[in-house]
């Protein structure tokens, strides 16, 4: 099967392919068995038609198409090994000339992986904060902690500050109550905050059965940001009783004897958990940085519709939310303007495909390979990032197989970063150097010896240092949605 190939731009081929038309008889063949299993003629039993009969009903026309679509992928993917290209999308397929019995030529355009050079990875270099933990963060876990163990005491006083008040708000606005704005039964610490402003100074000093009114801007639902009078009604006062920090309440709270024990167990777990911050940002840093060090440009067609992807899941979210754009950042001061927003955006669109090209590229010279035990373990960690269970991970990939692949890919990519960000030099903003040779293909740091399984941050129990890394690395890794595949259905990949 003869097939040459034009260079178009430094990401783009055209492939022209010649196949005998004999090549096409196995899909010839399935083409006439499926049209004779759809169609009753008389004198003929469902499946027996002869493909004479189905030349005269249907045109030999249809069934040389039929069998085209069927056997074009396997004559384009064949023609892509044969000249050792690398697709970055689907191709546009053209068939240029068709002579039955004799010759079929087609032609096919395609975004392929441009040929570039990659960087010595011990050059690479990153700096990033030291892991540290604040004395203060310890005593607020173990205040956390001793709020979990402590108890209320409904008392016959007025309020004061710390105080657990049941109340019920009622907002109005020149002198109409606001339904939404309106809620009973609430369990409030007073000096908490997060709630309106002006409801501390309101409720210290009323006991249960009293009532205070104030003027605040609601911060919530419909009617955020408008200005209401809130009628605030206490009718519980509870006071919170909490154990004392001792070797009591080690013993109580954790499978510690003693409370310097535990404490020193917090320090650990959240040092580690400094470490796995540290890694993460690290392995950003190295990304790039090599992403830096390249000199490819990604494919405009590849750019572009990627870039509509990523708006239109935007979008589609905020409508969700019942959001504008301009609510959303005003709300999580993610950018100064939209104009910034998007250009964001773009600049991280390109930058995730260039290190989904890169990463590949390593990959393959690398020969990285994913096993079974690489995809359950994935599979486990999607399941516990999602908050579902591994057997609905493993039935959504029953269901979308496709996405079998698109795991695949992103381990490997994951497998090739762990590769060189092991191979950079990372050092902490002391000078010290950041040992990153137990980053694996996911971003979590293992450490032999320690088990997989992560505890919940800020119990005394330990943490495993094997906790997966939450980095903005992983938007670059992530795997591409080909044109055409069924990526609305759901949102598993992005």
């Amino acid at each position: 099967m003869p097939s040459t190939v034009e260079q178009l731009t430094p990401s783009r081929v055209k492939i022209t392919v010649e196949v005998p038309f004999t090549e096409l008889k196995p899909s010839m063949d399935k083409a006439y068995r499926d049209i004779a299993k759809q169609v009753n003629i008389p004198g003929f039993r469902r499946g027996k038609v002869p493909p004479m009969v189905i030349d005269q009903r249907f045109g030999r026309g249809a069934i040389i198409e039929q069998a085209l679509n069927d056997a074009l992928p396997r004559f384009y993917g064949d023609a892509v090994s044969e000249n050792k290209l690398t697709p970055l999308a689907q191709p546009e397929v053209e068939v240029t000339r068709l002579e039955d019995g004799d010759l079929i030529e087609f032609t096919a355009e395609v975004d392929v992986r441009p040929e570039f050079d990659l960087p010595d990875f011990s050059l690479l270099s990153a700096t990033v904060d030291a892991a540290e933990v604040d004395e203060a963060e310890i005593d607020d876990r173990l205040e956390t902690l001793r709020q979990r163990f402590g108890s209320r005491i409904a008392v016959e006083r007025p309020a004061a500050d710390g105080d657990v008040v049941t109340i019920d708000l009622v907002a109005t606005r020149d002198g109409e109550s606001l339904e939404d704005a309106t809620a009973e039964g609430i369990d409030y610490t007073i000096g908490s905050g997060g709630m309106l402003d002006g409801l501390d100074d309101a409720v210290i000093g009323l006991s249960a059965g009293e009532s205070a009114e104030f003027t605040s801007t609601l911060v919530g639902g419909p009617l955020k940001d408008t200005d209401a009078d809130i009628k605030v009604t206490v009718s519980k006062v509870q006071e919170e009783e909490l154990p004392a920090l001792d070797d009591e309440f080690a013993q109580q709270a954790s499978e510690f004897d003693t409370y310097d024990e535990m404490r020193a167990d917090f320090a650990e777990s959240l040092l580690r958990l400094a470490r796995l911050d540290q890694a993460s940002k690290a392995r950003d840093a190295v990304l790039e940085d090599l992403i830096a060090k390249v000199a490819v440009e990604v494919p405009e067609n590849l750019r572009e519709s990627d870039l509509a992807a990523r708006k239109e899941s935007i979008t589609n979210q905020l409508s969700s939310a019942n959001l504008t754009l301009a609510q959303y950042l005003e709300d999580t001061e993610e950018a100064e303007s939209e104009e910034e927003f998007w250009e964001d955006l773009e600049k991280r669109s390109a930058d995730a495909l260039l290190a989904q090209i890169i990463l590949d590229k390593v990959a393959e010279e690398r020969g990285l390979s994913v096993d079974q035990n690489d995809l359950t373990q994935h599979i486990i960690r999607k399941a516990q990032q999602e908050g579902s269970t591994p057997q609905q991970v493993a039935d959504h990939l029953q269901e979308h197989p496709h996405h079998i692949d698109e795991y695949m890919q992103e381990i490997r990519r994951g497998k090739a970063l762990a590769l060189i960000v092991e191979s950079a030099t990372v050092t902490d903003t002391d000078g010290n150097p950041v040992d990153l040779a137990n980053l694996q293909a996911d971003g979590t740091l293992a450490t032999p010896g320690e088990s997989a399984e992560s505890e919940e941050a800020g119990e005394p129990e330990e943490i495993a240092a094997s906790e997966t890394v939450g980095s903005e690395a992983s938007d670059l890794v992530e795997p591409e949605t080909a044109e055409g595949d069924d990526a609305g259905e759901d949102d598993d990949s992005k």
